[in-house]
């Protein structure tokens, strides 16, 4: 589909063959001369922005549309002379894949501190999967494709995934006292976990399906710290404890191969399987199957509704503040509830003891656990 030919109108349509690309853009690179009465085909499942002169004009459903320019065949290149034959009226059009992303991983690419009341300064590592979905696309363009620049489910679970692991942080350092106490509540951590990030991907237009943490491990010799702790509340005895591995010594000792202590020491971990894998949502099944709701009041609406029947709130979202995040109106300078200019964005936060860059909604530092 050519979008800066002289005479033909375009037909403006995408197949996304991969089944991994989140946004696609038309023209690829650069802006197009997208003339007057140019068709765009939106297939289910989909949804299509038009950026006209750098600025979110609307967002169409599945089916055909006709786009409203001013650029005129012919007409719009012989005015277009004193600009190198180059329309100034540029447009370009933003599919949105609205289908579940399913099975996306995440997880610590260093390890993040975790102050133990027991056990000290720890680091940890934490790995997971999660479900996404696209439910404002006009939102999540502006939000996150056009400042971060990216349009693969790889790309946006890259960026998502520090937002996790800084969240995951955040609720172990405000809920969790001791590792000794983590065993069991993977399901508490992930279920409340999930309700924080729900908020948190709202403000990017997407919306988190599913959940799930498959480890939390600290280092092997904190592994071997608590497995000695757990002995030792067993057997409720310092000196019995120092028997039986004394005892336990002699026994790997005696093994004519040298390797019954293969499997001890590292054997216990925190490492926990994921329960639900097969219970992930199908990738396939279509956005509609589930309720859409006002992103203002949070009641269900109609799918194909333009304004929320409860609170009269617009459901289609152009922007969000970024300190309150308030639903902006389009073109808004101002927050109208905070007054906050919309240009402005909160700016990350630093360690004042290590110095190392948080996200700016971060309470405990990543690299050495304190509270910032």
């Amino acid at each position: 589909m050519g979008t800066d030919n002289v005479v033909f109108l375009e037909v403006i349509e995408w197949f996304d063959d991969s089944g991994r690309e989140m946004v696609h853009r038309i023209p690829e690179r650069g802006s197009g001369e997208i003339k007057f009465g140019a068709q765009l085909v939106v297939r289910e499942s989909q949804a299509a922005v038009l950026f006209y002169n750098g600025k979110a004009f609307d967002a169409f459903g599945p089916g055909r549309h006709t786009l409203t320019t001013a650029n005129i065949p012919i007409l719009t290149k012989i005015l277009s002379i004193p600009w190198g034959m180059t329309s100034p009226l540029r447009a370009e059009v933003y599919f949105a894949n609205m289908k579940v992303f399913a099975n996306l991983k995440w997880g610590t690419r260093e390890p993040v501190a975790f102050r133990d009341s027991e056990l000290g300064l720890v680091r940890l590592r934490a790995f997971g999967v999660f479900n996404i979905r696209v439910v404002q696309p006009v939102l999540f363009i502006n939000r996150l494709v056009g400042t971060q620049g990216v349009y693969t489910t790889e790309e946006i679970g890259d960026y998502l995934n520090k937002v996790i692991v800084s969240r995951l942080n955040d609720h172990l350092g405000e809920n969790l006292d001791t590792l000794l106490n983590l065993p069991g509540r993977y399901d508490e951590i992930s279920d409340t976990l999930s309700k924080r990030l729900e908020e948190d991907f709202s403000h990017y237009g997407l919306g988190l399906s599913n959940l799930y943490i498959n480890s939390i491990t600290p280092p092997p010799e904190v592994q071997k710290a608590i497995d000695d702790k757990s002995r030792l509340n067993v057997l409720d005895d310092l000196d019995r404890l120092f028997k039986m591995k004394a005892a336990m010594a002699v026994e790997k000792a005696s093994d004519a191969r040298g390797e019954a202590g293969a499997g001890l020491g590292m054997g216990l971990g925190l490492m926990m399987p994921a329960m639900f894998a097969g219970a992930m949502m199908n990738a396939g099944a279509p956005a509609a199957a589930e309720t859409v709701r006002c992103p203002e009041c949070r009641n269900p609406v109609a799918g194909d509704a333009k304004f929320c029947m409860h609170c009269g709130h617009q459901i289609l979202v152009f922007g969000q503040c970024e300190h309150c995040g308030k639903n902006l109106p389009p073109h808004a300078r101002f927050c109208m509830r905070c007054g906050s200019p919309v240009e402005q964005r909160p700016a990350e936060k630093a360690c004042p003891h290590c110095k190392t860059v948080n996200l700016p909604d971060s309470v405990y530092c990543n690299q050495c656990g304190q509270k910032l």
